[in-house]
């Protein structure tokens, strides 16, 4: 398949998406009056939910209109872009510091990372991200690409399911005071950002549209290797 800018660009937004979602992960929020139902303790979460689901819409736009097999490489070069980002961070970090600089400690504060939180991250995108891009891409031929809605949504419920469920497990069990509190964090996660995208799915309809207008392409994965690993297929 001929690579146009249109897809171009929304490879991009989706890597930008995922990166600045990483970068900014380390902030938690709360919302003001909002409390659990099952706990009466007020929803806390980490600031990266205001863009992380972008990368979901954007995931999305590229398995609905270019197919898996695009959208499996897409997947993988925002993980390589991750991993980048990381290591150069990493390095930034180990270089000593200008003798008038005072700002290492927030440096390490703000952008350091512990290998565990490291590996619960890594997991949970791959996790997330193919099983979001498979269940929409099965379910495109199920319904013979009607009910685009059911397609986003249905996805985003299992993808984003896997993400919070292998991140927050991975990341804090053993941490958190309780199972129950594990559970607690993971439902929240999981809800915030499934109901974040079905909000939007307005937009994601708009996208769709346009771009399978435009391009004048709209794949069907009916033969197709679901493997992740399958890269030249």
């Amino acid at each position: 398949m001929k690579v146009s800018h249109w897809f171009v660009a929304i490879t991009a937004l989706f890597v930008t998406a995922l990166l600045t979602s990483n970068i900014i992960a380390v902030k938690l929020f709360f919302i003001p009056g909002v409390v659990l139902p099952w706990s009466g303790e007020p929803v806390v979460l980490p600031a990266g939910v205001i863009i992380f689901p972008v990368s979901y819409i954007f995931g999305d736009v590229l398995t609905e209109v270019y197919g898996y097999r695009m959208a499996r490489r897409v997947i993988w070069l925002g993980f390589l872009c991750n991993l980048l980002m990381v290591l150069a961070i990493w390095t930034g970090q180990l270089l000593p510091p200008a003798p008038f600089w005072d700002a290492q400690p927030a440096y390490e504060r703000i952008l350091g990372f512990t290998p565990r939180l490291l590996v619960a991250s890594f997991a949970a995108y791959l996790a997330g991200e193919f099983a979001n891009a498979i269940v929409l891409a099965r379910m495109k031929v199920l319904t013979q690409g009607r009910w685009l809605w059911s397609r986003t949504i249905g996805s985003t419920l299992v993808g984003q399911g896997l993400d919070s469920l292998v991140f927050v497990t991975l990341a804090f069990a053993g941490i958190m005071p309780s199972v129950e509190a594990l559970a607690s964090t993971i439902l929240t996660q999981w809800l915030t950002k499934t109901v974040y995208e079905a909000a939007v799915t307005p937009v994601t309809y708009v996208i769709v549209t346009l771009l399978k207008r435009i391009e004048g392409i709209d794949v069907y994965d009916r033969e197709t290797n679901f493997n992740p690993l399958a890269l030249g297929e």
